[in-house]
């Protein structure tokens, strides 16, 4: 005979794991169906955001540019495709992918949600710029259209990303930068960076090792199937074709842009030394650019490097009376002219 205790010990195993499993919201089972339909719109939108990319580029997607974009195969590709088709967001004629106007307005959604985070990350965050894209694809899957509108309004509806690229509007609507590559730019003509493609990651990458951010003055002095060497802000730079074509440029009717209209950063200042700013990187953004601005580092303020720390950093400076201490990589946020001795 079965004993009573054991049976309902037995019988409170078995109703705890029938709970685990199927407790609505909570168990394994909904659980699991969550995460596999959330996988499912991730992989959608990632689609939808690829195929307008190509349409943008005037070409036609393939299965394969999909696959290789999603990292999955091709036969889950075509089940994908299948699925999106079904939902009314891709229409495929005699093999060639379209965007109908709901998979577009999805597209949008979510390039603005992945531009506006990229903003979001590079003005109120300390996150590197080289991590800012990898963060913003994770994040852009996650916002309602309310939620975008009120992370633009507190951003102060910024029409580009920090690379340059446009940020589409909540219609849609979308503001071309108007740049065209480093690489077509006449040679000796004044121009501005106003793109920096921030993929493939690699090249991103060299391009920020290079100190180039939007906003500064480029000209290009030699090209060559092999190099493109061009000055930026006084500084002369040399990259392959195939990395300088990442860089978009407009051109200014300034006739010309001096090759060097400063002595460098508040870095190179020597202690005893007097140094007049001349202006803040493009690379000093957000809360770094409010801070220099409360402490009065403002063109044509005057800078005393008064000691160094032993161990090189940081250094002491004198700015309008007071005396503050920065680190080497935040004096050379700080483009200066030194005074004559």
């Amino acid at each position: 005979m079965i004993d009573p205790a054991n049976a309902l010990l037995i019988a409170a195993i078995i109703v705890g794991l029938v709970a685990f499993i199927w407790w609505p919201e909570k168990g394994v089972w909904f659980r699991w169906q969550q995460a596999r339909h959330m996988t499912e719109r991730i992989l959608q939108e990632d689609a939808l955001k690829h195929i307008h990319k190509w349409e943008m580029k005037g070409h036609t997607c393939t299965i394969e540019s999909i696959a290789g974009a999603l990292h999955i195969s091709q036969n889950e590709t075509a089940v994908l495709l299948e699925a999106m088709q079904a939902n009314g967001m891709i229409v495929i004629d005699q093999g060639e992918l379209r965007l109908t106007l709901a998979g577009r307005d999805t597209a949008m959604h979510i390039i603005r949600a992945h531009r506006l985070w990229e903003r979001h990350l590079a003005e109120e965050t300390g996150f590197d710029e080289t991590e800012w894209h990898a963060r913003a694809e994770l994040q852009e899957h996650a916002f309602t259209p309310g939620e975008l509108d009120e992370l633009a309004t507190r951003l102060g509806n910024p029409t580009h990303d920090p690379h340059g690229d446009p940020i589409p509007t909540p219609g849609g609507t979308i503001e071309p930068h108007g740049g065209r590559p480093l690489t077509q730019l006449p040679l000796d003509t004044p121009a501005t960076i106003v793109h920096l493609e921030d993929e493939p990651d690699v090249v991103y990458a060299q391009l920020v090792a290079e100190g180039l951010h939007l906003g500064m003055a480029v000209r290009v002095t030699e090209r060559t199937p092999e190099r493109v060497r061009f000055w930026v802000n006084g500084d002369e730079h040399m990259l392959a074709p195939m990395i300088a074509n990442n860089i978009s440029v407009v051109q200014t009717k300034v006739e010309a842009i001096p090759v060097q209209d400063s002595d460098g950063s508040l870095a190179n200042v020597q202690p005893g030394e007097t140094a007049v700013v001349t202006q803040l990187s493009p690379a000093c953004r957000g809360a770094e650019r409010r801070r220099f601005m409360d402490l009065g580092i403002l063109p044509g303020t005057e800078i005393v490097a008064e000691l160094r720390s032993p161990g090189g950093d940081p250094t002491a400076y004198r700015i309008r009376g007071a005396m503050i201490a920065l680190r080497r990589e935040q004096a050379n946020l700080i483009k200066v002219k030194k005074e004559a001795a």
